[in-house]
């Protein structure tokens, strides 16, 4: 449900995302708590609008006859409209819409067929021709695809027992290809459900529960998650297993691992140990990990599908300072393995230069490595994903 008093709410939160670049799921969180006075249909109202406005905002200002740099509260309104009316939704009477040209609206909505891609879907230019150089034809479907909002998927908690239907409501499993992976059928407040303080679950994309098992860690193994962040893949890992062997997550950010530290408590992951990324320790951990996963910065193009406020900061230039990033940590973290040790190299980018062509380069500087497995995940019911499994001969 939306109210006219919501407007200066998605105002603010366009503004803050596409015009300073904050991230919209912080951003939407600080918005939803400022008025306590919102019930649950209002917030869901703002958090809706709000992030198709995101998604949509270069299609909708075609539809709306604004610029894409348009970002004044007219326009907003603007905008609004038009994505009501995309969505055959009737025009509130408010005043706001009073003075809008609703047939011109109507006449850019059956006109947008035949516009270029990039107006159709909703992406800038440069990142647009920067995609289809690498994908081709292929982008269009996975362009469409990364449009459509994505579901939310939790991985059960294999250390706190047997899967138990009855402490999640409204939900189903995901498939037999990833065997705790679980689709939530109704959105609702997770965080407040006993079973996730119990640490029973974690809310974890399907396609990024495929990454910890790629690895093959066995329990008893000594393995070093070497861009952790949060922490959603260790905890995996931990689970997989079984509370047994170590865990070494390291991150440049410590407050990343704080977080790490909470969550890994709640997930009863005794066996991880959270560590602030220099260079001394790298040293030290030189020729010890049976395991090591690199959970690699990216362009975040397979995750647009969550993250929509993202591809308006993308460019030929952030991507490339990205892939010089990750073709660093490949260089640096290898020599963390023990000689038969194996690395994942992952993203969650569909670009090849940020994975198969970062791979071959760095193969073709390192012999004593060789590949063993890649995995493509395009975007679809889950995220995109990337993933390759070297051994260290």
């Amino acid at each position: 449900m939306l109210h006219p008093a919501h407007l200066n709410a998605l105002h603010e939160l366009c503004r803050l995302c596409l015009v300073e670049g904050r991230a919209a799921d912080k951003v939407m969180a600080d918005i939803l708590k400022a008025d306590p006075r919102r019930g649950s249909r209002d917030r869901a109202g703002i958090a809706s609008f709000g992030y198709d406005l995101i998604r949509w905002w270069r299609t909708l200002g075609f539809l709306a006859g604004v610029p894409i740099t348009a970002f004044d509260l007219p326009s907003l309104h603007k905008r609004l409209a038009a994505l009501m009316l995309w969505n055959k939704q009737p025009l509130p009477p408010w005043r706001e819409f009073g003075h809008l040209k609703i047939n011109e609206i109507h006449q850019r909505i059956l006109d947008l067929p035949n516009q270029p891609f990039a107006v159709q879907e909703s992406y800038p230019d440069e990142l647009h021709s920067l995609v289809a150089m690498e994908l081709g034809e292929a982008w269009q479907h996975i362009g469409r695809e990364l449009n459509i909002p994505a579901p939310v998927h939790l991985r059960w908690n294999t250390l706190k027992g047997p899967y138990q239907a009855d402490l999640i409501p409204d939900h189903r499993a995901f498939g037999p290809e990833r065997p705790d992976a679980l689709v939530l059928t109704d959105r609702k407040n997770l965080f407040s459900l006993p079973a996730f303080q119990e640490g029973y679950f974690e809310v974890q994309d399907a396609g990024s529960q495929a990454i910890a098992p790629f690895l093959q860690a066995e329990p008893g193994q000594r393995v070093v998650d070497a861009c952790a962040g949060a922490g959603g893949k260790t905890l995996h890992l931990a689970a997989l297993m079984e509370n047994k062997g170590k865990i070494i997550a390291m991150d440049v950010h410590g407050y990343k691992l704080e977080e790490l530290r909470r969550r890994a408590r709640r997930a009863t992951a005794f066996n991880v140990e959270a560590r602030e990324i220099n260079k001394t320790g790298l040293n030290r951990l030189r020729g010890t990990a049976d395991r090591l996963l690199l959970d690699v910065p990216c362009s975040g193009l397979g995750v647009l599908k969550r993250n929509p406020d993202a591809k308006w900061h993308l460019n030929s230039e952030s991507i490339l300072k990205v892939r010089k990033t990750q073709a660093e940590i490949l260089q640096n973290y290898a020599e963390i393995l023990k000689s038969g040790g194996k690395l994942v190299y992952a993203t969650c980018s569909i670009l090849p230069s940020e994975n198969q062509n970062q791979v071959e380069l760095f193969l073709g500087k390192h012999p004593n490595f060789e590949w063993e497995e890649e995995l493509h995940i395009a975007p679809g019911n889950t995220d995109g994903f990337y993933m390759a499994r070297l051994r260290k001969k």
